[in-house]
């Protein structure tokens, strides 16, 4: 009987995968700089609106075929939301409970659709909690715990199998530039990073791996340094990336650069990139954008040409009442009259200052 169920599940997921076309690569070009073009990646066209929903699919199937989730079992999982989200989707698939465990101020818009997918949300204080309270929460249930943050380097067949990395690829092939100069992504579990890293060794292609990282992160220092015993004491401010500790399945040594951006030019990066395409992303997006056009502005100091991948990892719609908030910014980031200035200087669109 459980092996009757465990096939019906794993057949509506992988079904769920048939139905879901291939996201969308948005090309970007600025006058002042000439011969680099610069790729979003529109990865919250999925389903669930996120990056997270390639992560939540690889995680199930891995539970699944390691025989962690029955038919009676109850998942949990840590998350600023995102992946929460995009997991209480294929729980919700597939028939089985779902508890998320997320910070107490994770964006509203994600908690409603947790609960909309029929998720529960577990609230701790702080992002440092999630984790210790989603294992002590799956124990006294009888749960299993996804646990993002170890399996995320593993779940996904990075060899290929149309993930994220072979998608990028397979859609630059046609372009000017087929072959990155960079691929720059942000790192939450560091599953994205380890999973494109990988790929880029095993196919041999000679784009370099760069990890955008937020303020209140270790995995820039970690990275630094080579120390995985990093703890801060303070949790990111950008929803979705970066740690208060080097998560397992960050994987440093298929990364050859990060970059520290600070949150202003996060969001920022956002508010502008609106103006640009009229499309609102969330804050993660902005910091990918802003160390891959520092990237670009160096590039073409040298006099280099090429082209620039990043992601688009959620909606701001997400984030209305936070980093679209002239308030809440102001309160909580601080003034970003500096970084659109920056910003102002690539392409002369210079969004609104940001005041209450």
């Amino acid at each position: 009987m459980h092996n009757n169920w465990l096939n019906v599940a794993i057949e509506k997921i992988e079904a769920d995968f048939n139905r879901s076309a291939d996201t969308h690569l948005l090309k970007l070009t600025f006058p002042g700089l000439p011969g680099i073009d610069i790729y979003l990646k529109d990865e919250s066209t999925h389903p669930t609106g996120s990056l997270k929903h390639r992560l939540a699919r690889s995680l199930f199937l891995y539970a699944l075929c390691n025989g962690k989730i029955t038919k009676d079992t109850t998942v949990v999982e840590a998350s600023s939301g995102s992946t929460a989200v995009s997991e209480a989707y294929f729980a919700n698939m597939i028939g089985v409970p779902f508890i998320a465990v997320i910070p107490k101020e994770t964006a509203r818009k994600k908690i409603s659709d947790i609960e909309f997918h029929g998720g529960q949300c577990h609230f701790v204080d702080t992002g440092n909690e999630m984790r210790p309270a989603a294992i002590s929460l799956a124990s006294s249930i009888g749960g299993v715990f996804l646990d993002q943050f170890t399996y995320a380097e593993r779940a996904t067949d990075w060899r290929g199998n149309n993930n994220i990395a072979e998608s990028i690829f397979n859609q630059m092939s046609k372009e000017h530039h087929p072959v990155p100069s960079f691929i720059v992504v942000g790192a939450g579990t560091g599953g994205t990073s380890a999973t494109i890293g990988r790929y880029i060794k095993y196919k041999g292609f000679s784009s370099s791996l760069v990890v955008a990282d937020p303020e209140n992160s270790a995995f820039y220092e970690g990275f630094q340094t080579g120390r995985n015993d990093i703890i801060l004491s303070e949790t990111s401010r950008i929803e979705g990336i970066g740690r208060p500790q080097v998560e397992a399945s960050f994987i440093p040594s298929v990364i050859d650069q990060m970059i520290k951006v600070p949150d202003g030019a996060s969001i920022a990066s956002i508010h502008w990139l609106e103006h640009i395409v009229g499309k609102k992303v969330g804050g993660s997006t902005g910091t990918n954008l802003w160390a891959s056009l520092l990237l670009a502005q160096k590039m073409a100091q040298q006099g280099k040409q090429g082209s620039i991948v990043t992601l688009i990892c959620d909606s701001g719609e997400r984030y209305l009442d936070t980093y679209f908030d002239l308030s809440w910014v102001a309160d909580n980031i601080g003034p970003l009259d500096q970084y659109l200035s920056e910003l102002s200087k690539i392409n002369s669109v210079l969004a609104p200052q940001m005041k209450r």
